[in-house]
């Protein structure tokens, strides 16, 4: 299936090393701003939405068509709020728990791993899932809060 067939399960995501976003806390300030300024001038609908569009497909190796039909098959979060609210579902664990699954039963997650346990991930409001010894996503919303808040 595609991702449109399996909303939340094919992530799209800025990945940050964890010491290296606590060490430069105005880094995660600034991805964030810029994701969300780049998603508006996205969706604007004007001459400089296009022209940002024609870019981005160039470098994609692709036209403006072929990357519109990439981005309709794409969900992208237009707000923090929207983004927020995925970030703090009860669904995004359970989600990555079908991902975790699907990833150790393909293989995917390395020979030593024992189980779908092997990948430790940390979510918004405690919940934690597999080793909490091996962490190693942490889908972490205090960014995301904090464009919401206004306080980047």
């Amino acid at each position: 299936p595609g991702a449109v067939q399996i909303p939340g399960e094919i992530m799209d995501m800025m990945v940050v090393n964890t010491q290296t976003l606590k060490d430069n806390p105005a880094l995660g300030k600034a991805l964030t701003g810029a994701w969300f300024e780049v998603v508006a001038l996205m969706n604007a609908k004007n001459a400089q939405s296009k022209a940002a569009l024609e870019h981005m497909a160039k470098a994609s190796g692709t036209d403006l068509a072929g990357f519109q039909a990439q981005l309709d098959t794409t969900k992208l979060f237009a707000t923090p709020k929207e983004a927020l609210e995925f970030a703090t579902s009860k669904q995004l664990p359970d989600t990555q728990r079908k991902v975790a699954d699907f990833s150790f039963a393909h293989g995917l997650l390395g020979e030593g791993a024992r189980d779908a346990n092997a990948v430790g991930m940390s979510f918004a409001n405690g919940v934690m899932l597999g080793d909490k010894g091996n962490l190693k996503l942490h889908f972490d919303p205090s960014y995301v809060q904090m464009a919401v808040d206004g306080k980047l």
